[in-house]
């Protein structure tokens, strides 16, 4: 018996395949994505009799950390050993796989007992990958504020991998404060920075044009003139073919769509200023001529396409 969100982050854990930035013996859901629906998720989801039966892939860890959240007694021998272990760099990582769900179920009378189980969450939550589990946010408050804050940073580098973009709202409303927040600015502010930061260490490309694709829903948002020139400086270290980031034609096209969505002011003086640039590399002319025509001939055959069948929905050349 499974909670039913876990079959929409079975869904979004499909990402991880491509992210190269992951744990080679990572595990099948992310706690990334167990975090996620911590922040994002409802009270009617806790209310709700969310237990229902799922015929998919289980592993033993949910198993273990369902039982301990449920009878916290039998969790206490392991958790006894995984203390003595507290030294070695793979306890955290083992506490976040059995007691992730226990520790927002407990009470613990020490508030150290606590931030020590709390940065072993936060720890185990950077590299390893859990299954699902459907808490409120205000059950973050148990928690330390500085867990919290680590935790919400931790998601606004992955909140785009897990497809939770339509919740940005939500996840802002529930920001917590930070010691900082008058040099750096609101949650936006925040989450833009650890996005950029993100953005700057991936090198995998499906991971790019995932994140570029789904960036434009920044639009809108109230940004610090710092926190804005940070995130089109890095969309526009994107569309140079060239270093520090090398990036593939594909790449350079979604980043030059989503600084121009996002930063239209500007738009044609960028575009003649990279024109200008790409004439003082000669040996780029050939490839670049090349792949223009093919795209004016795919716009070509596109538009005669959509003439002759106009109820038929046709891919954008743009996009492919």
């Amino acid at each position: 018996m499974l909670r039913r969100r876990w079959v929409d982050c079975k869904r979004r854990e499909s990402l991880n395949e491509m992210d190269g930035s992951r744990h080679p013996l990572a595990l099948p859901v992310s706690i990334k994505c167990i975090i996620g629906d911590i922040i994002l998720g409802s009270e009617d989801d806790a209310a709700s009799d969310s237990y229902i039966e799922v015929k998919v892939p289980i592993c033993f860890y949910d198993v273990l950390a369902h039982h301990f959240s449920l009878e916290p007694e039998h969790g206490k021998p392991i958790l006894v050993l995984i203390v003595q272990l507290w030294s070695q760099p793979f306890a955290s990582h083992i506490f976040a796989l059995l007691f992730h769900k226990w520790l927002f179920e407990v009470e613990l009378e020490s508030s150290d007992v606590l931030l020590r189980y709390s940065s072993a969450l936060v720890q185990g939550a950077t590299n390893y990958l859990l299954a699902d589990v459907a808490l409120v946010p205000k059950r973050l408050k148990k928690i330390p504020l500085q867990s919290q804050r680590d935790l919400f940073l931790l998601l606004s580098r992955f909140i785009f991998l897990y497809n939770l973009v339509d919740q940005i709202e939500s996840f802002f409303k529930n920001f917590p404060e930070f010691p900082n927040a008058f040099l750096v600015g609101g949650p936006a502010d925040t989450f833009v920075i650890e996005l950029t930061d993100q953005l700057q260490k991936l090198k995998v490309e499906p991971v790019l044009l995932h994140y570029l694709s789904h960036i434009k829903v920044l639009q809108g948002l109230e940004l610090r003139m710092t926190t804005s020139t940070r995130l089109k400086t890095c969309l526009y270290s994107f569309t140079s073919p060239g270093g520090p980031m090398y990036p593939t034609r594909a790449v350079r096209h979604a980043a030059w769509d989503a600084l121009d969505f996002l930063f239209p002011v500007g738009r044609y003086p960028r575009h003649i200023i990279s024109i200008f640039f790409r004439l003082m590399y000669p040996w780029y002319w050939p490839s670049s001529c090349w792949n223009f025509v093919l795209s004016c001939i795919q716009a070509i055959l596109h538009s005669i396409l959509s003439r002759i069948f106009p109820s038929h929905k046709l891919r954008d050349p743009h996009q492919s």
